[in-house]
């Protein structure tokens, strides 16, 4: 009888790729990602502002340390890039799997398809961002140019920063909460709507218009995940889209400054971005037949039970070797045997037959 093929599993099921995975697993460590983000980012924060008082920054209307727009940004990039060491512990130290389970189901980053995703948003967002400015604005304010001794160490900051900001979000929303919602539903859909949901909310409620841009954005990062296999295409779309959005930003005077997100978008600005989003993803499908990473991978094989009881000694099991029933070795009775009717004995002559043991003198079997 052979036995049965293991089950495949795509990205959002990878949260059952350990043979100690639990259904509490999942619920601790989501609450152990919120509460140690929340936790660092404090931290951090608290840091930054200590160093910055020392260092004679002036305070910010609100009581913080106003570092500046560029330093200030860099701040908050750093801050939320820290949520990715924390997702990585979260499925190591309470996933009980490598943490590489939550970047693939290889079981860890695929630069090289990370590269092709790149390259693939690069032109496609560039198109869709430059048409922005075509778009007619009712409430437009005149901007003006910020001059390359701000935009080039804003840009330097941005090129370094924004990538791994926009990676910590993809870890969080596509990675852990998409893992965590998956190991107990079959279905990727219904693992992908809480984090888009989530996702929206986390960047706080503008218009219903950017509110909806934000989940679908989402939907579209979750569904390409679990198509690719990977939070590389993912993030791929995200960091192009951030850097280009900055980018714009640090270009014009106090354009870091604002503080307005996606979700303050209005449906101009959604309609425009819906579309680069679609482009994207269907050159990413193109990308998938020409080179198909990996989707799925065996569930790990169940560890078997172990014996209720074992013959072997516990401390000395190579000295004891086990015998089919009825087959068990005899016991050894101490004394010459004879051999042809001589006997070997001393003191004893010849042909004489050696005195019987006194009873209970016989050695036992080995147990």
């Amino acid at each position: 009888m052979t036995n049965p093929l293991p089950e495949l599993l795509p990205y959002h099921r990878m949260a059952r790729a350990s043979v100690r995975h639990r259904w509490w697993r999942p619920v601790l460590g989501t609450g152990f990602v919120a509460v140690a983000c929340v936790v660092v980012a404090g931290l951090l924060y608290g840091v930054a502002s200590a160093l910055g008082a020392a260092r004679g920054y002036p305070e910010a209307p609100d009581g913080t340390v106003e570092f500046g727009p560029v330093t200030g940004t860099a701040l908050d990039l750093l801050v939320i890039a820290s949520a990715i060491p924390v997702v990585l512990l979260a499925v190591r130290w309470i996933g009980r799997r490598p943490a590489g389970t939550v970047s693939s189901v290889t079981g860890g980053l695929r630069w090289r398809w990370l590269g092709w995703c790149v390259l693939a948003a690069l032109p496609v967002l560039a198109v869709t961002t430059g048409a922005l400015f075509l778009l007619p604005m009712d409430d437009a304010e005149p901007v003006r140019w910020a001059g390359w001794e701000v935009f080039g160490p804003a840009l330097a900051m941005l090129v370094v920063l924004v990538p791994l900001q926009a990676a910590a979000e993809e870890y969080v929303f596509r990675g852990w909460l998409t893992q965590a919602v998956g190991g107990f539903l079959r279905s990727p859909w219904w693992a992908l709507v809480p984090q888009a949901v989530l996702f929206g909310a986390a960047h706080g409620w503008g218009t219903p218009w950017g509110f909806a841009d934000l989940v679908v954005f989402a939907m579209v990062a979750g569904w390409l995940t679990v198509r690719t296999g990977g939070l590389e295409a993912a993030i791929g779309l995200h960091a192009v889209s951030n850097l280009l959005a900055f980018g714009v930003s640090a270009a014009v005077v106090d354009g870091l400054k604002t503080d307005d997100t996606a979700a303050d978008a209005p449906w101009q600005v959604v309609a425009v971005d819906l579309t680069g989003i679609a482009l994207y993803a269907a050159a990413v499908l193109w990308l998938t037949h020409r080179r198909t990473p990996t989707r799925t991978v065996p569930a790990p094989a169940p560890v078997p039970p172990p014996l209720p009881f074992s013959t072997a000694h516990p401390q000395f099991p190579a000295a004891y070797p086990q015998f089919p029933a009825g087959h068990a070795p005899l016991p050894y009775v101490p004394g010459p045997a004879p051999h042809g009717g001589h006997t070997d004995a001393r003191d004893l002559p010849p042909g004489a037959t050696p005195a019987a043991p006194p009873p209970g003198d016989a050695t036992r079997p080995p147990h």
